[in-house]
Order: structure tokens, then sequence, then C-alpha cells
């Protein structure tokens, strides 16, 4: 063969091999397109839908561990870093100083003393009766911020650089306990307002609104333009595979015109990553106002125990400078070393430990009643909402999420709920009457994993049904197709949910 065949040869091989890779790619696009198109046979279960996070499901018993396994596709070399993850993550931090000194710094001012007093079990916080107590379970955390005073802080709220302006004295969220010598923000008292809700077949479901009252207030009263927001801490399970997806599929349901008219118009979130330092698609928190895991993990560290890391340095957590005896306290850290209170190997453990909490298998997937509430879901425009199904990004470094059908019921996106739940508190680039689209996954074994039904960014909602009558806004319409239901089907869709 002369050189000058060989080495059209040898191209020609090399346009083959693209044109190959380029069908391939196209052909897989589009099986993932038809494999995560919404379903209209509601005859039978969809094919893997019981395997609500692919591989990762954990298909063990069902009991108050349901959210505390591993998820099932984990290699066992990896299943030690798991554990220790879990260690730190149950850890009581104390205070300084202390004779265990990887474990002190906690506060000077905190909410609780480690992850797991707030995610119970690795679930749902409780919405709280009466006043919080440090030794209970109550994991309602007070959201703070003030209007932009300068230049400089539309600037910050412009670029993303900051979601909300702290309050100058109180800071970005109110810790209602301290350590010993120090002074807590505020103590917390929850009452409730009810309303009653008639619905088409004469059943009366009372709806209760929390109305919270602050007292012994540490640090002066309160400023007449700061904005007060309650939340619940939120289940921990599958987050690493909503932390898997692609930013272009969750964007591609965006619609913030609403173009399609169907009253729906979907947004993303976006806010600089402190990990990438990077304008990044917000995914997690109720209003999807941090963009990775580890940047959740290291903000939980410092607002609700007040430990600081890498990505927050400053060792008296939410402190402010106008509470110096809390500026001036002990704490765990080295200012002058620049040592801090949890180093970044504990916070990746406690990051993987995060990612790879399994979602459990669905239940009764096959019963009528089950799969009839599946079709007054899909019907009453519930998913336009609750994004049924995705697959992940393949990603070698995280195998566990590589590539997996997923079924978590969330566009993760931004959206208008109402006068009913708004809280009037913008948090990036959130208005104060839009809240990201939770996941729907587990939610049927609230009851079993955390010993309460209390749903909603605060909790407020006694049950699926009045989480669903609180929808506004967006979801009006959905929420009025299902008080308009007869009796058997909104059973049914009660059933569907509880199969989640």
């Amino acid at each position: 063969m002369m050189p000058n065949q060989s080495r059209l040869l040898s191209c020609a091989l090399i346009i083959y091999v693209a044109c190959l890779s380029i069908a391939f790619a196209e052909t897989d696009q589009d099986r993932i397109a038809r494999i995560t198109a919404p379903t209209s046979d509601f005859s039978k279960p969809e094919k893997y839908e019981i395997m609500q996070a692919g591989a990762a499901t954990h298909r063990k018993r069902i009991n108050r561990d349901a959210f505390s396994h591993p998820s099932a596709n984990m290699a066992f070399d990896r299943r030690l870093a798991f554990e220790i993850g879990d260690g730190v993550f149950k850890k009581m931090w104390v205070s300084s100083p202390a004779s265990t000194k990887s474990s002190d710094g906690l506060g000077p001012l905190y909410n609780a003393r480690s992850c797991q007093r707030c995610h119970l079990k690795d679930g749902r916080g409780a919405a709280p009766d009466g006043r919080q107590s440090e030794n209970s379970s109550v994991a309602l955390l007070l959201r703070l911020s003030i209007p932009p005073q300068s230049d400089e802080d539309h600037a910050k709220l412009q670029s993303g650089a900051a979601p909300s302006i702290p309050d100058p004295v109180y800071g970005g969220q109110l810790q209602n306990f301290a350590t010993p010598g120090q002074i807590a923000e505020a103590a917390v008292t929850i009452d409730y307002e009810e309303s009653p809700v008639s619905l088409f077949d004469g059943t009366i479901v009372s709806l209760r609104r929390p109305v919270i009252a602050l007292s012994q207030l540490g640090y002066g009263p309160f400023r007449g333009d700061m904005m007060i927001s309650p939340r619940i801490a939120s289940p921990m399970i599958g987050l690493g595979m909503l932390e898997a997806l692609s930013e272009k599929d969750i964007l591609s349901w965006a619609d913030p015109d609403d173009r399609n008219g169907d009253g729906i118009s979907g947004r993303g979130n976006r806010i600089r990553s402190k990990l990438t330092q990077e304008m990044m698609l917000g995914r997690f928190g109720w209003k999807a106002n941090q963009a990775t895991l580890k940047d959740q993990v290291t903000d939980a560290f410092s607002g609700d125990l007040g430990i600081s890391s890498s990505l927050h340095p400053a060792n008296a957590g939410d402190c402010t400078s106008a509470q110096a005896n809390c500026i001036n306290a002990p704490d765990g850290g080295d200012a002058k070393s620049g040592d801090v209170e949890i180093n970044d190997h504990l916070l990746d453990l406690v990051t993987f430990y995060s990612r790879n909490l399994a979602v459990p298998a669905r239940r009764d997937v096959s019963a009528p009643d089950v799969l009839g509430g599946k079709k007054v879901f899909y019907e009453a425009g519930c998913i336009a909402c609750h994004r049924p199904k995705y697959v992940t990004q393949r990603d070698p470094l995280r195998p566990e999420q590589s590539f997996q059908l997923i079924w978590p019921y969330t566009d993760m996106l931004l959206h208008d709920m109402g006068d009913g739940l708004a809280d009037n508190r913008p948090d990036g680039f959130a208005d104060g009457r839009e809240w990201r689209t939770p996941p729907l996954w587990g939610i049927g074994l609230t009851k079993t994993v955390s010993g309460h039904t209390n749903f909603l960014h605060d909790g407020r909602a006694r049950s699926l049904l009045e989480a669903i009558l609180w929808h506004g806004g967006e979801a009006a319409a959905a929420r009025d197709r299902v008080i308009a239901l007869p009796t058997r089907d909104r059973e049914d869709l009660i059933r569907f949910l509880n199969s989640l």
C-alpha cells in the first residue's frame, strides 16, 4: 500500500470512529429521553420504578434506620469512609477549652451540638410545639436578613456573592443556645393558628399556620426591617444523586416566562459556591441556595454548630462584631496559624456520608390503589414541578451516583407557591414567595423514621393532605384539582405518595 493510501485509510478510519461515537452518543441521548419521559400507562408499574435511586437503592428492612444505610452499590473498600463520616455526623461537640481537642469548638452560639440532633435518624426535622429545648430533637432554624443598606450590599446580592445580607447584630441565623459564659440570642416559642378548608366530598381539613414568638433577646431589640424565615431540617437521603444531575437537564424544565402558558414558571437559583468560587446552579436548601453538598455541609457546621472550617474560617461561627464576648470567647481553632475546628479530611468524610445515604426501595408499586393514585398525581398536574425521573451524569470518581436512573419527583427549580407559604424573605435570586420543589422519595416513611408527619419548610402541615392544601401560586390549579377529587381518588393519591 502506498503511503498516501495508508494516510487516507487512517483518516477514513478516524472519521468513521468519530461518526460512530456521535451516533452512539445520540442514541444514548435518545434512549435517556425515552426512558425519562413521563408515562401515560398506569395499568402496571414502570420498569425499575421500585429502585428509586437506581443501583444505589437499598432494600433492607423498613424500620427507624431506613434512611441511614449506605448506597447499595458501594464497593466494600469505600464503606469505611461512610462509617467514619457517620461517626462525625453523630459526634457531640463540646465548648472550648476541653480535653477532647478533636471535639471542641462548639458555638459560642449554636442551634445544635451535632448534625444528628437536627437530622435525627437522617430524617426530617420535627415541628416544634411550644418552646424548643436543647435536649429535644426539634430542628427548626430561623434565617435572618435585612434589606441591602449600601451599594456594596446591592453588589453582593446582584453578583451572587451572598444570598442575603445578615443582620449586623444577630447575624444570618438565630442561635437559641450558648456555651457557658455566653448569652443565647433568643428563646423561641411556636404557637399555631387554625383555619378550615372544605373538600368536594364535605370533608373539613384544618390547616395550621405557625406564629413564632421571640423573647429574652440577648443583644437588644430587633430592627424593624429584619426578615425572619423558619426552616425545618430536610431528609438526608438521595442528596448525592441530586448533586449528580446535569445542570443542563435540570434547566431544560425551566420556563421563567411561562412561554408554554401552563401557569408553571420554574427557574433556577444561582449562587457563588464557596467551594469552587464560581457561580453555580443552587441545588440544596429550601430555596436552592447551596450549590454543592460540601457547601451545604460547611454552612451547617458554621451556622448550626458554630464550627469553623476552611470554607467558613470564623471560629466564632455566626457571631457578629456587635457580640464582643462571643467573638472573644475561647475556641477550638487557632486564628494565628489559620487552624480551624474541623479539618478538610473530616469535612470530606461527612460530605461522602451525606452523598451516600441511600434511598429505600418503593413499596406496593403494583397495588391497584397505588397505581390509581399515581394516575391522579399525573393528571392533577403535580409532575409539572415534581418531575418523576432522571438519569444522572457519568462520573468515575463517584461510582455510586454515576449513570443511574432515579425517581426523585422534583425539578430542582424555584416556584412561586403563593401568599400562604410566602416567607417574604429573598434568598439568593429566590424571592419571598419562591421555594425549590422538594424531592418526594422516602416521604411515605417519615412517620417510621422521624416519628411524625410534619411537612413543608416550617413543619406546619401535619399530613400529606395538609401539605397539598397549602400549595398556592403556580401550584394552585393542581391543588384545586385535588380539592375537587372524589374521596376514593384522593385516598389513592395519598396511598401513592406513601409508597414513595
